[in-house]
């Protein structure tokens, strides 16, 4: 890139970023979700401050009789932040940021995939079109049609213990979600491929993915961005609910979804309706932020906002 491109392009992320920071409730889905975002990645810190761990058994912190937790909104205090876990005694603020980084790197790492998959993919439709554009267009109808979360939930029923659960619902994961984004993609890329500038460049014999990537990917990079921070909660919320059901990750590996699963007989018989709310709470946080973000990332880096600017 050119000194001159180069400063166009921090001249349109420093204006997108001060038209972001002027939309309250991005700012504040923003937090909602870097707060677990941050709280995942220094897990072991966190854990380390409170001075406990995700597995050793507190067993003396439970009732006897019924195994539910001593004390007040189950069993907080200053050494157990938020509490026990039911009878193990396990602390359960060390199970949740442990949870949210297994939960949230998942959903990333998914994320990530399907939209490289669908930015390559979508680009290349809208570049090439003709017969290659057919093609993914069948495609992606046949993947519409194909009953993916089914799929998902028998893929992860069967997949051997041995085997990297985490790795194989990234993979699941983004194997089922580049299809919306790729239709989204290949539209507006065919619609910048129409444009003057790529006309002229094309004029000029430049090569085919020369093109894509000095021309058109950067008109489409918000887009990708809006698609990515738009398909985080709804892998976040797969995530969880498959270990809701029992067939997300391994029982020993801490994860949202299962504290949630594991949660409801105590909130069935009353005994401990906070063991429900903390998890609950954080993984309302991340789902919610992350929309509020995309939201107001599709209205700040919108094409036709960005050029009417």
């Amino acid at each position: 890139m050119s000194v001159a491109e180069i400063q166009r392009a921090e001249s349109r992320g420093t204006s997108a970023l001060r038209r972001f920071l002027r939309k309250r409730s991005g700012v504040a889905g923003l937090v909602m979700l870097v707060v677990p975002l941050l709280a995942g990645l220094c897990a072991p810190l966190l854990v380390w401050i409170e001075g406990q761990d995700p597995s050793t058994l507190h067993t003396e912190l439970l009732d006897p009789d019924g195994g539910r937790p001593l004390g007040v909104l189950g069993g907080v205090s200053a050494d157990h932040w938020f509490g026990v876990v039911p009878v193990t005694g396990v602390d359960l603020f060390a199970q949740i940021v442990y949870g949210i980084r297994s939960s949230l790197f998942i959903a990333f790492g998914a994320s990530i995939l399907s939209i490289v998959v669908a930015a390559v993919l979508g680009t290349a439709v809208g570049y090439f079109g003709g017969w290659f554009g057919a093609v993914v267009g069948r495609l992606i109808d046949f993947m519409f049609g194909f009953p993916g979360l089914m799929f998902v939930i028998a893929i992860m029923a069967i997949v051997p213990p041995e085997m990297p659960r985490g790795l194989v619902l990234v993979l699941v994961l983004a194997f089922f979600g580049w299809t919306v984004p790729a239709r989204i993609i290949g539209a507006q890329a065919g619609a910048v491929n129409a444009r003057a500038f790529v006309e002229a460049a094309r004029a000029t014999g430049a090569p085919p993915w020369q093109i894509i990537r000095r021309e058109m990917l950067p008109h489409l990079f918000g887009l990708v961005v809006v698609l990515f921070a738009m398909s985080l909660p709804g892998n976040v919320s797969v995530v969880a609910g498959l270990s809701f059901l029992g067939v997300g990750l391994r029982g020993d590996v801490p994860d949202l979804g299962k504290l949630l699963s594991d949660s409801l007989p105590w909130i069935y018989s009353g005994a401990d309706v906070w063991y429900m709310l903390f998890p609950g709470a954080v993984v309302f946080l991340i789902v919610f932020g992350a929309t509020l973000a995309g939201d107001a990332l599709r209205d700040v880096l919108d094409v036709r906002t960005e050029d009417a600017s």
